[in-house]
């Protein structure tokens, strides 16, 4: 296997070559401290405020992709072969500003102006693919921007302006997409990337087979795909992570197919780019989609790696188990299928032996007799990480309910079915008592612990409060349901 020791990419108009790169180095710190491009702000460093927002456009199938991303949880290693641009690059026709830099200003959408370079560069990304954005839309792309002082609404006002200024057809990405399209496919040269010092070695590989081959070489490697989590492991808790297999990358775990029984999604596919088949084949999840974080994270964050975490309170887990979904799990050449609540086993511990990763999820398709729900609870409704998650599936034959998966983050040290209120639902007739009895059952499936984001007892009444939520939603026969429904 044939190995590069530096990091090639194209930086706004440049392409960069950069040695030495090691695994926990970040692109904030890269674009500030050694190119001083000093538009892109540090804010959080934990990618929740966006200040840091750049673009990074990647070939997938032959197509140049750009998407929003944050800066300071982005790492270097990760962008071997893409195209990053920051606020430095935006230009308009004839040395003007950029339309959405121009509307910006006339809008009044920026005041101490430190959030700024994000909030644009979060705009021109939406810009780019809906020139025309409904509110909602605006509001939906700077989900993972915070400002302080303008209120948004000068900032939606602008969003929804900007293409007044100028379209899309003529801006110098869209005007320059081909010869940025061959300059990237001229960087693929399907060597396996190895840079950095022994302890702190980031590692790309060239293929899946090859990850697989890296990972028997370095089984306590830290696999990073989207970096959600693990670049808050660096940025907030200075947690060493080489050596770090970064595969963002590979195509092969990016795969999306619909067959007879299932749909099969990749490991590295991210929450941007399974949404639409996730909310066509579930249409329950189209709401619960756009609580999980912000855009720029649902653009790196990946499904399998949000599985991979293991975290207790991660978004994806309690509904994938309610919907019985599997894991697919390879070491080597050899694979293993297993049933996503039996990949947990206890706070911090999954059932994946060192050198094993995930390779693909199988989520079982919708029966005609199920009815599905998905909540989230959390401080604050938009970019936030759950208090109490729930994924809920009841299959009901004749009035009669004859199987039920219930499943919960935040209520236990890891994403836990409620076995006693399954037991409470089975066999029992679709209503009000029926739920009432597996709220009640909920205290024999968990205890949960009581931290800054909820108490315990907070928890377990949301908990049966879901289940009722559920039951009312679902209820031909009921008043409320109406209610709940238009609210």
């Amino acid at each position: 296997m044939n190995h590069r020791t530096e990091i090639r990419f194209l930086l706004n108009g440049r392409n960069v070559a950069v040695k030495d790169v090691e695994a926990d180095a970040t692109l904030l710190d890269f674009l500030r401290l050694d190119r001083r491009l000093t538009g892109t702000k540090e804010g959080c460093a934990e990618g929740d405020c966006g200040a840091c927002t750049v673009l990074v456009g990647r070939l997938q199938d032959g197509q140049l992709i750009y998407e929003t991303v944050n800066a300071c949880i982005r790492f270097m290693a990760s962008l071997d072969g893409s195209h990053v641009v920051t606020i430095e690059h935006l230009r308009g026709e004839n040395g003007q500003l950029h339309p959405i830099q121009q509307a910006m200003v006339d809008y009044h959408g920026s005041q101490c102006g430190f959030c700024t370079p994000g909030f644009i560069m979060s705009l021109y990304a939406l810009w780019m693919a809906t020139p025309e954005p409904t509110e909602t839309e605006v509001e939906t792309a700077i989900q993972g921007n915070l400002c302080r002082c303008t209120g948004y609404q000068p900032i939606i006002a602008a969003a929804m302006a900007a293409n007044r200024y100028g379209t899309p057809a003529n801006d110098f990405l869209a005007i320059e997409r081909q010869v940025i399209t061959d300059r990237l496919t001229a960087l693929r040269d399907g060597h396996r990337v190895v840079c950095g010092p022994k302890d702190n070695l980031a590692i790309v590989p060239s293929s899946l087979d090859d990850f697989a081959d890296v990972l028997a070489e370095f089984p306590q490697a830290t696999i990073v795909a989207g970096s959600t989590d693990v670049g808050l492991w660096v940025t907030k808790f200075m947690r060493p992570i080489g050596p770090a297999v970064f595969i963002a990358h590979l195509e092969e775990l990016k795969s999306i197919a619909l067959t007879k029984d299932a749909l099969q999604i990749g490991a590295g596919v991210t929450y941007t780019e399974a949404q639409e088949s996730f909310c066509k084949e579930f249409p329950h999840l189209e709401a619960y989609w756009d609580r999980i974080a912000g855009q720029q994270v649902r653009n790196m964050g990946t499904i399998g790696g949000n599985i991979a975490n293991g975290s207790p309170i991660g978004d994806m887990p309690p509904v994938l188990i309610a919907l019985g979904a599997e894991v697919k799990l390879r070491k080597g050449s050899v694979t293993r299928w297993l049933p996503l609540e039996d990949f947990f086993i206890e706070y911090g511990k999954q059932d994946r032996a060192p050198g094993e990763f995930i390779e693909s999820i199988s989520i079982p398709r919708a029966s005609e007799l199920q009815r599905h729900g998905a909540y989230k609870i959390s401080k604050r409704r938009d970019e936030d990480i759950s208090s109490v998650a729930a994924g809920i599936s009841v299959t009901v034959e004749s009035g009669v309910i004859t199987d039920c998966r219930l499943a919960f983050g935040g209520m236990a040290g890891t994403p836990k079915r409620a076995a006693a209120a399954e037991a409470a639902l089975t066999g029992q007739p679709w209503g009000r008592a029926a739920f009432t009895a597996a709220g009640k059952a909920l205290e024999a499936d968990f205890q949960p612990l009581s931290d800054w984001r909820a108490s315990a007892e907070y928890r377990i009444t949301v908990a049966r409060n879901l289940l009722q939520r559920f039951f009312l939603a679902h209820d031909d026969q009921s008043a409320e349901a109406a209610d709940l429904l238009s609210a």
